[in-house]
């Protein structure tokens, strides 16, 4: 270990002996990972047969979690950010009582099974966190332990006193965004953060020294989290100790425990058995290592005794210790916590909202003040950017920025870390008792698009506030204008994104958002000034909700033509209406912000909004133009850009790629003499 221990920890060591149920706890958990594996004739034997001895301790000794109340919001949290470990979670689980039987088991990575190949959140009580993708998990959990604090300074400790565990593996670490959430919770002293890490030196391909020679401890330390070694990964005293050191810590805790890949089993040590069964011989072999004889699927009586009295019973007890502290929390403050773990808004919130019926503004500064407006209502609102505050003006002006000092302050400060970010609202998310938003520039919305599908995954409400949203960013250029991210982002399924064309489609837009319950939503912004459109105050509600509707019919009973667009080039189809008109044509104007939400709507809406015998249409969004087809059809057009855009002002920049009112005209009348047509300038 390096230390010696305390007089105290001694003490605690005493009562808190090791013996042979236990050794037989870790070799059930082993076979019986391995048995779902060769079941299945698929999934992972390494990280089972390695990281066994380490997970027994920390659920046996230290996790408090209550199998009849999974969702309870005070209880320790894993997250098996090695996610291709899950047989052992799943094994973990069924031990501990959870409704997971030997059954679901044996489905082990079958089609429609409650165990799937990566845990998954919301298949099974006790999973939470869905992990698999290197990395995010760490940022996930990191998530979860800013979230425990953050309710501990509203509420107090006898409402939010738990723990954060997380698993890593060597590739966890190396995946990038470990660095971006490790040096964030180093910098926010989240001391109730405690991580594992599976240290085997080896990786899928092979030994770690391949492809890297970091030193991991240093490397934490340098982040300013505590950091502990275990030179043996079956010393079970040694971990044990480990934990509570890390449990007193005033840091984020890392513990290296230095495991071996597949131990006992055909292979050990190296990379032939991190994924891949191992065959009737090897389990064999792994048998005869471990004086196992039981059959498979079996749990000897004395470990199912041991598992229902170290973790069912403790945890159950705990669950109900928590219940009576609750009782010390005033009326009040029970009805408001019982309200946001529920998810559930005022019924007064939307009377305070804006509304405009006049004037202009980017959609980032009416955003700003919608933010403002739901804060003043909703204490469990969090938030923040990556570094870009002041531009996407996301800062809640009542609070300060949330630091190990002001754990209650709502201003999260991400730095520029948008993966990180992105990580770290998925686990606030998961935790509970929050509603939270995240910010960038769209074009960089493709660092942190891993962790919008997880949030979308895992049926998270988390929102996005995404600003600077396409060529008219003007002279900060190609590097900052968003071509592809638009339609890619609306690519993404269960992801709700609204791109608004007005004030008061802005508001609709963060209503929507935040009564979303089950998918995150993106909010796409602008910089340049939006005017108040004509009727939006009347109409905008109801129509971003639908996702799209008939800004501006036209004057007869059915339209010669229809002209769709999203956020400001609604304003340019609004123009090229009247100029239409002038010409003869008497043609409708349709805001669509959200595609994905239009697209749910029934298809007589949809037929009312876009008939379908009117053939010639055009649809204008600065953005790419494929994913349009679906709404123009072969006859009609698309006004949008499929290549990157240039440095220059944004005016020069817009009329260059033919946003302009002449060239919409131009694209409107063609439709009527050729098709199909896509219309970008180069």
């Amino acid at each position: 270990m390096g230390a010696f221990l305390s007089l105290k920890e001694m003490a605690m060591m005493q009562k808190r002996e090791f013996d042979e149920t236990d050794q037989l706890a870790i070799n059930n958990l082993r076979v019986l990972s391995i048995d779902m594996i060769e079941r299945a004739q698929s999934g992972h034997p390494g990280l089972p047969l390695g990281t066994a001895p380490l997970l027994w301790v920390l659920w046996s000794r230290h996790l408090r979690l209550d199998p009849r109340h999974p969702q309870w919001v005070n209880r320790d949290r894993f997250v098996l950010s090695a996610g291709h470990g899950s047989a052992i979670l799943y094994s973990l689980l069924h031990l501990s009582g959870f409704d997971l039987s030997m059954t679901d088991l044996k489905q082990f990575r079958q089609f429609g099974s409650r165990t799937p190949g990566h845990p998954e959140y919301g298949k099974v009580p006790g999973v939470d966190a869905t992990t698999g993708p290197l990395g995010q998990g760490l940022g996930m959990a990191a998530g979860m332990a800013l979230a425990e604090r953050h309710l501990a300074s509203q509420y107090g400790a006898t409402v939010s006193d738990h723990f954060t565990y997380c698993l890593v593996g060597d590739g966890d670490l190396m995946e990038g965004v470990s660095h971006e959430v490790a040096s964030f919770a180093g910098h926010q002293r989240l001391n109730k953060l405690i991580v594992l890490y599976d240290d085997n030196a080896v990786s899928l391909d092979g030994p770690t020294s391949r492809s890297t020679t970091t030193d991991v401890p240093q490397r934490f330390r340098s982040y300013g989290w505590d950091v502990q070694v275990v030179t043996n990964g079956a010393d079970l005293v040694a971990i044990d100790a480990a934990v509570i050191r890390a449990q007193q810590s005033d840091r984020p805790s890392l513990i290296d425990v230095k495991t071996v890949i597949g131990f006992g089993a055909p292979g050990a040590g190296t990379n032939q058995v991190h994924g891949k069964p191992l065959g009737a011989a090897g389990r064999q072999q792994l048998c005869k290592v471990l004086h196992w004889t039981a059959p498979a699927f079996t749990v000897l009586p004395a470990v199912a005794e041991r598992a229902r009295q170290a973790i069912t019973l403790r945890g159950h007890r705990a669950y109900h210790r928590w219940r009576t502290r609750l009782t010390t929390l005033t009326p009040q403050q029970r009805r408001q916590f019982a309200r946001v773990l529920a998810g559930e808004l005022p019924a007064t919130l939307g009377a305070n909202l804006p509304s405009y019926d006049q004037g202009a503004a980017a959609s980032r500064q009416t955003s700003h003040a919608v933010i403002q407006q739901l804060a003043a209502q909703l204490p469990e609102l969090v938030g923040g950017s990556a570094d870009l505050a002041s531009s996407n003006r996301t800062t809640l002006a009542s609070d300060q920025l949330m630091t190990p000092q002001a754990p209650d302050q709502r201003n999260l400060a991400f730095g520029v870390r948008e993966f990180g970010e992105g990580t770290l609202l998925n686990g606030l998310a998961l935790h509970g008792g929050l509603r939270v938003f995240g910010s960038t520039f769209l074009v960089f919305s493709d660092y942190l698009r891993g962790a919008i599908r997880l949030a979308a995954l895992q049926h998270l409400p988390v929102t996005y506030v995404f600003t600077h949203d396409s060529l008219a960013v003007g002279e900060d250029g190609p590097t900052h204008q968003p071509i592809e991210q638009l339609m890619s982002l609306r690519a993404i399924p269960n992801v709700t994104v609204i791109r608004p064309a007005d004030p008061n489609e802005t508001v609709a837009a963060w209503w929507q958002a935040i009564n979303a319950t089950d998918h995150p939503t993106v909010l796409v912004l602008t910089r340049q000034a939006l005017a108040v459109l004509p009727h939006t105050q009347q109409l905008a509600l109801t129509g971003v909700a639908r996702g799209g509707y008939v800004l501006s019919p036209q004057r007869g009973r059915q339209p010669g033509g229809i002209l769709m667009a999203s956020g400001s080039e609604v304003t340019l189809a609004l123009q090229a209406q009247q100029r239409l008109a002038a010409l003869g044509h008497d043609v409708s104007v349709v805001s669509l912000p959200s595609l994905d939400q239009f697209h749910q709507q029934s298809k007589a809406y949809q037929d009312q909004v876009l008939p379908p015998q009117v053939r010639r249409r055009v649809a204008i969004e600065l953005g790419t133009t494929q994913g349009w087809e679906r709404y123009v059809g072969l006859d009609g057009a698309v006004v949008g850009i499929d290549h990157f855009g240039a440095s220059g002002a944004a005016v020069d920049v817009l009329t260059a790629n033919g946003f302009t009112v002449d060239h919409l005209v131009t694209a409107y009348l063609r439709t009527g003499r050729v098709t199909p047509l896509q219309l970008n300038v180069i």
